[in-house]
């Protein structure tokens, strides 16, 4: 009876172990994204916007080196419809994009120091080196798909964190 018991205390300690989860965290069955982009290299980082009542969450690139900001989305062919990138920048100034070698239509949206939407140059053509500006200081761009900002109700006054 002793050996039973043994060997039942035993199993019930493996039978716990095996459903702990493996990464630490606390219940959650999810698997995390990806910290890095698994095409760009880039950080991927959470951020939300707050619009008409409602909180939109994006996973975001990170364009934080000079190099990633020249090159942002340039050749890029696909993004998911909760993806996008952030370009931060350490003061609020005019800032100024354009889409060469850009592929896909791009929403731009302009945050000023306030984390709060300035603008949004809307649906930005592909390949156009026309200048699509902030309307006023910005300390970041929110590039997502071209047209995800109006489908979303994003526009001037929604709050941005990341």
């Amino acid at each position: 009876m002793r050996l039973a018991s043994l060997l039942l205390s035993a199993l019930s300690a493996t039978a716990v172990v095996a459903c702990a989860p493996q990464d630490g965290s606390a219940g959650s069955t999810a698997q995390a994204a990806p910290a890095v982009h698994a095409e760009s290299g880039l950080r991927v980082i959470p951020l939300t916007v707050e619009a008409g009542g409602t909180t939109h969450r994006f996973r975001v690139e990170v364009a934080e080196s000079a190099e990633a900001q020249a090159r942002g989305l340039m050749f890029r062919t696909k993004m998911g419809q909760d993806e996008g990138m952030i370009f931060p920048y350490r003061s609020p100034q005019q800032l100024s994009f354009w889409m060469r070698n850009t592929v896909l239509p791009l929403d731009l949206v302009f945050i000023g120091a306030d984390n709060r939407v300035i603008n949004v140059a809307a649906n930005a053509v592909p390949y156009s080196e026309d200048q699509l500006m902030s309307e006023g200081p910005a300390i970041a761009v929110l590039e997502l798909n071209g047209g995800r900002a109006a489908q979303l109700g994003i526009g001037p006054g929604a709050v941005v964190r990341w």
